[in-house]
């Protein structure tokens, strides 16, 4: 093996620039060590909008664009034969950023050469039963893998009893890219005014994510109804319930606003419009919220935060915002009117969420993480 280990982390998620931050940022730490490629589509469907291959000219990794088929929905999105070439090009680890029971996971198992470790990144937070074919994949998938990720406790109290999973595995979180997270107040101001909104005022509740009954908008419109309190509510995102949150939102033409077409790359601005961040994501029987990106996006623009306690979403806020009952609708009406009432609890908590994005999910830290994990394969460990 020479010096330098060479590393392949593939995923389909990967079709969009942001969300290879992680990999550039291990390339960037492991540099004279690792030498770091990532796999992404060529083009996804993609579940809001079509996406072709976002390329950055200042990335760190190397990336290799691959066609992909049947990229809607994702369990069935399998690679084009390009990636079996690449993945035969002397790797030393191969790290997935695709569920080991999907088409995808399965093909890059099939496909990995004798005895380079395999590291899948999972996000299983429910005991589920897999019909064939989906629990023959997860079945040959984890007898060929070497360990496993996860980003969640939830997650990973899920998986440990799991058949298959008794392999080394490291719970790391999500990031957030904290240069570009940020508090930005004249960022605020601006789609304040954006929004026809006078600049300052009435506090202003917002929503980010997409907009689907587990989100738990139905409780949150039941909620800002009750509320006594002068409220002003933003919605960001976009999904099937976009109609009936229409409709509800006309009967607060100067209250609400609802923006569907914001990228990515301008999300940071419509979190500095918030005054609140509220996430009720409510658990059913096929789905619990497994992170919540929002959270700790929220938490590094200094937007105080209030989250059900349906899966991960306590385990990520801690001490850091307020956590209510999924089901517990008095209670968010409590809690979302004591933040409105009170500035100098918002501010105590938009200090607390800084101090946690800063300590626990900067890119920097999260990609140490990950790097740590894979040194283990080489540093002792049995493969």
């Amino acid at each position: 093996m020479s010096s330098t280990r060479k590393l392949l982390s593939i995923g389909h998620s990967y079709v969009v620039n942001l969300n290879r931050q992680l990999i550039n940022e291990i390339a960037r730490l492991g540099k004279g060590e690792w030498e770091v490629t990532a796999v992404a589509p060529s083009f996804m469907h993609g579940d809001l909008r079509p996406i072709h291959l976002e390329t950055d000219p200042n990335e760190i990794c190397r990336l290799q664009e691959v066609p992909v088929y049947f990229s809607k929905p994702a369990h069935i999105l399998t690679y084009d034969w390009r990636l079996k070439e690449i993945m035969a090009q002397g790797w030393d680890l191969v790290h997935c950023w695709e569920e080991p029971y999907v088409f995808a996971g399965g093909q890059i198992a099939w496909w990995i050469p004798d005895k380079i470790p395999l590291i899948y990144r999972t996000a299983q937070s429910l005991s589920k039963r897999y019909p064939p074919p989906f629990n023959w994949i997860e079945k040959y998938a984890m007898n060929r893998a070497t360990g496993w990720i996860c980003s969640g406790q939830i997650v990973a109290e899920n998986l440990l009893s799991r058949p298959g999973y008794s392999l080394p595995m490291q719970l790391i979180p999500l990031g957030v890219d904290v240069n570009y997270f940020y508090p930005d107040h004249d960022a605020g101001l601006q789609i304040r005014r954006l929004l026809n909104w006078e600049e300052k005022g009435i506090p202003v509740i917002g929503y980010l994510g997409r907009f689907i009954p587990e989100k738990g908008l139905d409780l949150l419109m039941r909620v800002l109804d009750s509320l006594q309190t002068p409220w002003r509510a933003l919605f960001v995102g976009t999904g099937t319930m976009e109609s009936s949150l229409g409709r509800w939102a006309k009967r607060y033409p100067e209250q609400v606003r609802i923006c569907t077409n914001v990228r990515h790359s301008e999300v940071p601005q419509y979190l500095n419009a918030m005054d609140i961040l509220v996430a009720p994501s409510q658990t059913m029987s096929n789905w619990r919220e497994q992170f919540g990106r929002m959270l700790i996006e929220a938490f590094a623009c200094g937007v105080p935060v209030i989250g059900s306690d349906s899966g991960e979403i306590s385990y990520v806020i801690q001490d850091a915002g307020l956590v209510v009952g999924e089901k517990d609708e008095l209670g968010w009406v409590a809690a979302i009117s004591d933040l409105l009432n009170s500035p100098s609890q918002r501010r105590e908590l938009s200090q607390k969420g800084l101090e946690r994005s800063h300590t626990f999910y900067t890119w920097p830290i999260v990609a140490k993480l990950h790097l740590q994990f894979f040194n283990e394969f080489f540093d002792g460990r049995s493969l």
